[in-house]
């Protein structure tokens, strides 16, 4: 149930969110918007008010804002229709309401973490020498070294920081330390070699190899109170960092760094979602940026279909003066709908494989 209802507050906000950056770019432009739907398919419930029909349908994986003239089978309107069809609006103008869903995902993002640091104040990790993981297999588990330690002495030397712990593991040459670490109330001695093992970043890349143990510092994340101008700074901050590593996530993608079977549909979403709100509020709120993240930026990909693809076309147009023909957009769109088909099929199946491999 956690995961369910978790699932349908950050998925249902994000696209509201993406759809309504359509929806008033369209207003604001006088272009006639139909309908407004989370969802696709049949409509479950509806209600019109003035010219536009705002519903819930029955598939809650997207949303749409339906605009009068948007469809080339809709774009021989009459004189007196012409000044509300998308279709007869300047390309810049065009560009802007459909280049709003996108923006308005990464704006919702910033507007999160601005809310969230001005509420709580902004997280700075405290530096420790308590081990929050140790890998199997590792030397620090054959020597017997748990989760919850904290390491005090390596071979003497007082470890003030988790920055003297790498250093003296690194500096080892393989050789025996001799390490001395409170566990609970009692003061243990423990003895561990160093091994030789790959460093690698988030994307799974090897940046370097040294002598290491095979632990992770525990975090410890204090929110330390700021005035409202830092809180901000600290949220552009965050919004840049998300950004960054998805445009990046993307690029290892491409470059078969990061392998497909790390993709994740909605039930990886579902479950994600039920995770973090299980962990508080707080972690909530860092998954439902980060996904808003994810959102606006994978509709900027110049995938037909996607709101990049229309972007790429209305490129084409100013840089052309005249629209790509409508035979190669109706080709271009059916090609993105079987590409975004196999994508949804591939994800679910990942999906479906963590689950019944576990």
């Amino acid at each position: 149930m956690n995961t369910a209802v978790s699932f349908i507050i950050v998925l249902g906000l994000l696209i509201f969110v993406h759809e309504l950056g359509h929806f008033l770019f369209a207003k604001l432009f006088k272009v006639k918007v139909l309908k407004f739907s989370l969802g696709f398919g049949p409509k479950l419930i509806g209600k019109t008010y003035g010219e536009t029909e705002y519903l819930i349908s029955a598939f809650p994986l997207g949303g749409y804002v339906k605009m009068f003239g948007e469809n080339p089978d809709e774009q021989d309107v009459v004189n007196d229709d012409q000044h509300g069809s998308f279709a007869h609006k300047s390309v810049w103008k065009r560009f802007f309401i459909v280049l709003a869903g996108p923006v308005f995902n990464l704006l919702f993002a910033l507007v999160l973490f601005c809310g969230l640091f001005i509420a709580i104040g902004v997280p700075d990790s405290k530096d420790s020498t308590t081990i929050g993981q140790v890998s199997q297999k590792s030397p620090a588990a054959q020597a017997g070294l748990l989760a919850g330690d904290t390491i005090e002495q390596i071979n003497g030397r007082p470890m003030k920081g988790w920055l003297d712990i790498l250093n003296s593991v690194k500096e080892s040459s393989g050789n025996p330390l001799t390490i001395q670490l409170k566990r609970g109330t009692e003061q243990i001695s423990i003895v561990v070699t160093p091994a030789i093992d790959s460093v690698k970043n988030v994307f799974g890349e090897v940046t370097e190899k040294r002598y290491m143990i095979g632990v992770v510092k525990a975090e410890a994340v204090v929110y330390e109170k700021v005035g409202i101008v830092a809180a901000i700074q600290a949220a552009f901050v965050q919004t840049w960092m998300y950004i960054s590593l998805t445009v990046m996530g993307f690029v290892k993608i491409i470059q078969r760094v990061v392998p497909m079977s790390e993709l994740g549909g909605p039930i990886l979403i579902a479950q994600l979602a039920g995770q973090q709100m299980a962990a508080g509020w707080i972690h909530l709120v860092f998954f439902m940026g980060l996904l808003s993240v994810n959102l606006g930026i994978l509709n900027l990909l110049p995938i037909p279909v996607l709101d990049g693809g229309h972007l790429m076309f209305l490129g084409i147009e100013g840089v052309r003066r005249k629209p790509v023909s409508e035979r190669v957009q109706i080709v271009a769109q059916q090609i993105g709908m079987a590409l975004l088909g196999s994508l949804m099929l591939f994800v679910f199946y990942n999906d479906l494989f963590r689950i019944f491999t576990k």
